[in-house]
């Protein structure tokens, strides 16, 4: 993934932002003058001028932004996240009001990077940052059918002091991640015996440290890392032992799961995971407080997390427990429900579209590895990727000239 060498995909990113984001307020901000002005600079950097947005009005400020702008790609905007006035973070709130989902007007795309999903989805930006606390990457993702991935807890800069909160980042595919991944993880890294950088030891919020190597830098490369071997064994939870999964979001889920078995990118694991529900920890972390029994629910977590971990590589599971929810909330359902046990124990977790509901709403399937295992995790769910991109193909063409439920009201090829 990179620009064009010019400024071509940034004036044609801020041409779709001016035609398609007064419909879907995904953006708080545009910087149409000084993106331009940045192409021109960007244009002999790595990345060419890729034209991207960050979360929120903050997001310019971030670790990942910086590394980004330093190989070359071009902030053109800022992306809407939640507003005032609800316990529920799953909306967004831009210049033009709620953020739409860009499959279902009448559905949330998801948040708390709402705006990210949203732009990513409608193909305004190829790529946007994010940042999960509680599903705040892997929700949006799911619901506006794009790729998302929560890197490990400590592995990049955050400011959220509870430690729940981690770096991450939303594109169409996983292979545009891994060009994210080549840019942030670049600085500040150890060498390792065949000069490859390293994921360091002891990582805040990381129990143990775990190296890994990682791709270098060069956001042009191929990957350092080699393909995982194929089939991946997998364990398949399709409620992680705690969460009430709305049964055709589980009957989506189950189906991308047995195309991925017949298609000989995972392979099942005689072993299950069934996790207590982490719902009162994430909460009592959260405000900084956690009482004796929510840090034995968290550590009794962690111990069978380890243990599965130890016997195999990588977890799927839902997304999330329902479809993406109107514009007056999710009402009892709790989105996070499968997402937030990753954010306590600190493992990587990616989303990846798994399929849709028969109302047209898309449904993920997440994917989640050991401690710092991101760039094999991202691999593996870019084999995924590939292997049920046909179920998004036939979806789009079947429901082509419906453009308010069934596909994004501003797809495009590409």
């Amino acid at each position: 993934m990179t620009g064009t060498g010019d400024t071509g995909a940034v004036v044609s990113a801020l041409e779709r932002i001016g035609r398609d984001d007064p419909r879907l307020s995904a953006f708080v901000e545009v910087w149409h003058e000084q993106a331009v002005a940045d192409a021109e600079r960007a244009a002999h950097l790595p990345l060419g001028a890729l034209p991207f947005a960050v979360k929120g009005r903050a997001g310019i400020r971030s670790y990942a932004a910086r590394r980004l702008i330093a190989a070359g790609a071009v902030p053109v905007g800022s992306t809407s996240v939640p507003g005032p006035g609800t316990p529920w973070q799953t909306w967004g709130l831009g210049a033009h009001g709620r953020t739409v989902n860009p499959w279902r007007a009448d559905r949330t795309p998801g948040g708390s990077s709402a705006g990210s999903a949203a732009a990513v989805a409608a193909d305004m930006v190829p790529l946007a940052t994010g940042s999960d606390g509680a599903g705040s990457v892997r929700i949006p993702a799911a619901w506006c059918g794009v790729f998302g991935l929560k890197t490990t807890n400590g592995l990049l800069p955050s400011p959220d002091r509870s430690g729940l909160a981690s770096a991450g980042v939303l594109t169409r595919s996983a292979a545009g991640a891994l060009t994210y991944l080549r840019c942030v993880l670049d600085a500040n890294r150890g060498r390792g015996p065949e000069g490859l950088p390293t994921v360091p030891e002891g990582l805040p919020g990381v129990r143990g440290g775990h190296r890994r190597r990682v791709p270098d830098a060069d956001p042009q490369a191929a990957p350092a890392l080699p393909v995982p071997a194929l089939p991946v064994p997998a364990v398949f939870s399709p409620d992680l032992g705690y969460a009430d999964v709305e049964p055709e979001v589980a009957a989506v889920v189950r189906r991308a799961v047995d195309r991925l078995v017949a298609a000989g990118v995972v392979r099942p694991a005689d072993r299950t995971c069934d996790l207590l529900d982490p719902r009162e920890a994430w909460q009592e972390v959260r405000s900084g407080e956690p009482s004796p029994h929510a840090r034995e629910l968290r550590r009794e977590n962690d111990r069978r997390l380890d243990a599965l971990f130890a016997r195999v590589p990588l977890l799927l599971s839902p997304a999330t427990p329902n479809r993406p929810h109107g514009h007056d909330g999710p009402g009892e359902v709790y989105s996070t429900a499968l997402a937030w046990a990753f954010n306590l124990s600190g493992h990587p977790a990616a989303t990846i579209p798994a399929g849709f509901t028969a109302d047209g709403c898309p449904v993920g399937l997440q994917l989640v590895a050991e401690h710092g295992a991101d760039v094999s995790l991202v691999e593996t769910a870019r084999a995924a990727q590939d292997a049920l991109s046909t179920v998004r193909s036939r979806h789009t063409a079947s429901t082509a000239g419906a453009p308010a439920i069934g596909r994004p009201a501003m797809n495009r090829p590409g």
